[in-house]
């Protein structure tokens, strides 16, 4: 059961978001707490972990001096998970550049962050490589460009001014195309980078992440599966094409127009094939239809990715953009189109977990059934073909939220944040998943087309 004995824990998501209930100044405190909590994923039988490295704690100006306490604290970390037989998995960037490139020259919208990134991404192989085998680049890549560039949702919070965000910058017709290109080059040439100086005497692999909805027509009808393709092609083939095969989708092309940007040869034939793995973020699937307004996805997208798009796609049931209802058909789905289009890629699921209220019981069913079911799915992928390598759940404990705060919890664990020390307390899901990695609790892959149907009513969109 190696590819489920993983889990994601606070990662980067800790950005102080004004509006949001406190900040992400101490969070769960893992920065002190680490040798406990590995201490505890050793207990529940866990073999790899996920986290980010925060190249502003690492490097606090971007470039040059490398904080000797950010460096300390990622090898204490990653020497405290081997010793306990714990793989490390690391992500190289999930939302938090230095604000120092920011100020300089408006970091992600500028090509100069290639170079400062890849230098970024040379200290972490040269430093922490010898330990580390799997490292993945940009945390969920579509997202990042369109909701820190198109909706000011995520730092930086750029956007067109609108009704609902009033970004004091940004242009949401423009940057998350340029942002989604420079992330591209960015990414290829940390691949290049490692290939050339690391891969043969570290045998790592490096990978790219997108956040991938559950796609799925709103009813049976011939336009809502057309649209259903173009919501693909947008929010998965954008990115994932130019890695796989060099180029952006012809539709893309079509629709965005000179607002895309444009690859030379060489950085065509340096983008192609430089993914050894697909990571997916994915939570809850969306429903699909022709019929265009302004997404419940992103409604404050009156220009820009979502309007190219064209398509309307909305929340099955009770769901959201974070799930606390499991319609684990969807990642089936999304598993399957990656499967047919990108020639059945590596791919590990990063994320996946329930979203339940900030302060909900240790008696956590309804997360337990929740995981059961994508486990299920995840099962039947690898039963029909997939190349499954792994699977984490989001998250081992209660942590601050980008979008949230602390007002939503996805933790196995409960952190009570009023107490100073932090405390950890186990949630049912605890020994449910500690059952099912030591074998004495079984998941069979699940009926998928029954669990879709139980959510019929999603078609009356």
């Amino acid at each position: 059961m190696g590819y489920f004995r993983t889990l994601c824990y606070s990662c980067s998501k800790l950005a102080d978001r004004a509006g949001i209930t406190g900040n992400g100044d101490i969070a769960s405190d893992g920065y002190h707490k680490y040798k406990e909590d590995v201490k505890l994923m050793a207990e529940m039988g866990l073999e790899s972990f996920r986290f980010s490295i925060s190249w502003s704690r690492l490097i606090p100006n971007g470039r040059g001096f490398v904080n000797p306490k950010g460096l300390l604290f990622y090898k204490n970390l990653i020497k405290e998970l081997k010793s306990h037989g714990i793989e490390p998995q690391v992500t190289l960037f999930h939302y938090d550049h230095p604000q120092s490139l920011e100020d300089e020259y408006g970091g992600w919208v500028n090509r100069k962050i290639i170079e400062d990134f890849t230098a970024y991404a040379d200290v972490c192989f040269k430093e922490f490589g010898e330990d580390v085998k799997l490292w993945t680049t940009i945390n969920e890549a579509t997202i990042f460009a369109t909701g820190s560039y198109g909706q000011g949702l995520g730092p930086p919070g750029r956007c067109t001014p609108n009704i609902l965000v009033n970004c004091s910058s940004g242009n949401s017709s423009t940057e998350p195309y340029l942002v989604g290109h420079n992330v591209l080059l960015a990414h290829a040439s940390v691949y290049k980078l490692y290939k050339l100086k690391y891969k043969s005497k570290q045998r790592g692999s490096i990978g790219f992440s997108i956040y991938a909805l559950g796609l799925t027509p709103a009813t049976n009808s011939k336009d809502d599966e057309i649209a259903t393709q173009r919501a693909q092609t947008f929010l998965y083939d954008w990115l994932l094409k130019p890695l796989v095969f060099g180029d952006y989708p012809d539709e893309v092309k079509r629709t965005v127009g000179s607002r895309l940007p444009v690859f030379s040869e060489e950085e065509l034939e340096q983008v192609k094939g430089s993914s050894d793995f697909v990571g997916v973020i994915h939570y809850t699937t969306f429903a699909v239809t022709y019929r265009y307004s302004p997404s419940s996805i992103f409604p404050m997208d009156v220009e820009g990715f979502t309007k190219d798009m064209g398509v309307y796609v909305s929340p099955i049931g009770n769901s959201s953009f974070f799930a606390s209802e499991a319609t684990p058909w969807g990642l089936e789905n999304t598993l399957e189109y990656l499967k047919d289009s990108y020639n059945n890629p590596p791919i590990y699921i990063l994320e996946n977990g329930a979203r339940l209220e900030s302060h909900s019981m240790l008696q956590d069913t309804k997360r337990i059934d929740f995981i059961e079911g994508y486990i299920g799915a995840v099962l039947n992928a690898i039963k029909n073909g997939s190349d499954m390598r792994g699977y984490l759940i989001w998250s081992m404990v209660d942590l601050y939220e980008l979008l949230g705060g602390y007002s939503s919890s996805f933790g196995l664990y409960y952190v009570n944040f009023s107490d100073p020390g932090r405390k950890r307390s186990p949630r049912l899901s605890v020994s449910w998943y500690t059952g099912f990695l030591n074998g004495t609790i079984d998941v069979a892959p699940q009926d998928t087309i029954q669990l879709k149907r139980n959510f019929s009513s999603y078609s009356s969109l």
